[in-house]
């Protein structure tokens, strides 16, 4: 560790900025975790594209067919190659409590920076609240860890602004990712921005949010490595020039970058974010691979739509 517990929301407020970014993970022909893939992949986000931090084992990076032990290999690689270059924040997420805690209490071991969970699906429950502060007041009470909450809707529930800045109270609960609507987590900027750094996953709203609100995180997607290359940075150049105040010429940037995004999002499949994403790196000259079951393969037809768009973007590779 290192910070201790108390120390936590002081730690992660002075080292958690910037762009972040949420890690896929690349997978051999035989799915099996392509570790040097992984490797190689960080090293050019980090090195290349000067990326702050990884989300690691998220969603994004199929953590629902991994094992135990690939979570925990997963966060290990990830330490070992951001070490002293970059923050990592390694999600614990899942439905049984005793994976959470043996999740979390490995990241603390390997000296991961913190960890995320994402609030749990409920069944049959009446007291929601009640039981989601709990949850996280148990999770927090087991590690010193600085915690970040999540809330998205396949959670079958949003967290309210409300209950957030009531968990935000907790020593060690640190930061929220928080993919709701815009006005929830104005909302919640406004009710516990003091001890927390709350963030959300869109670039299309990152821009009006640095301006807006005063954020300086980016908490998480991967947008940061697949609308960047080595050659071309217009995301950290809005970012930064936003952050200096240089509003219409960040603008100017953020603006310019309109057709990468629309090759990327209008080819994606709705039911195949993964393997289209790493279909993307691939393109990009990054490790990508298959996806796992229950995920969906791009057929050649969407691979060829995809390719085609990503040539006529204007991204400079």
């Amino acid at each position: 560790m290192k910070y201790s517990k108390l120390d936590a929301k002081d730690y992660i407020r002075e080292n958690m900025k910037g762009i972040w970014a949420a890690a896929l993970n690349p997978f051999n022909d035989d799915f099996s975790l392509n570790e040097a893939g992984l490797r190689s992949n960080i090293r050019h986000w980090i090195d290349d594209l000067g990326i702050e931090g990884l989300f690691i084992a998220g969603k994004q990076g199929e953590f629902f067919s991994m094992s135990l032990a690939e979570r925990k290999r997963n966060f290990e690689i990830a330490v070992e190659e951001t070490a002293g270059k970059a923050g990592t924040i390694m999600s614990c997420s899942d439905q049984n409590m005793d994976t959470v805690i043996e999740l979390a209490k490995h990241a603390q071991d390997v000296g991961a920076d913190s960890i995320v969970v994402h609030a749990p699906v409920l069944h049959f429950v009446n007291d929601r609240d009640e039981t989601l502060y709990e949850y996280y007041r148990y999770i927090c009470d087991q590690v010193d860890i600085g915690i970040a909450m999540w809330s998205h809707p396949d959670s079958g529930y949003l967290m309210s602004p409300e209950l957030c800045a009531r968990i935000a109270g907790l020593p060690n609960i640190v930061a929220i990712k928080y993919s709701v609507p815009r006005e929830m987590y104005a909302e919640l900027t406004r009710l516990a921005g003091d001890r927390i750094l709350v963030s959300t996953a869109s670039e299309d709203e990152w821009f009006d949010n640095i301006v807006e609100l005063g954020w300086r995180l980016y908490l998480c997607s991967s947008p940061p490595y697949l609308l960047q290359t080595r050659n071309d940075q217009r995301m950290r150049e809005y970012t930064e020039l936003a952050m200096r105040g240089e509003i219409e010429k960040a603008r100017e940037v953020r603006d310019s970058l309109e057709p990468v995004r629309k090759a990327l999002k209008g080819t994606r499949p709705g039911g195949k974010p993964q393997a289209h994403q790493k279909y993307w790196q691939e393109l990009l000259g990054q490790a990508g691979g298959p996806v796992r079951r229950p995920m969906l393969q791009l057929t050649e037809e969407e691979k060829a739509v995809t390719k085609t768009a990503f040539e006529s973007c204007g991204l400079k590779l």
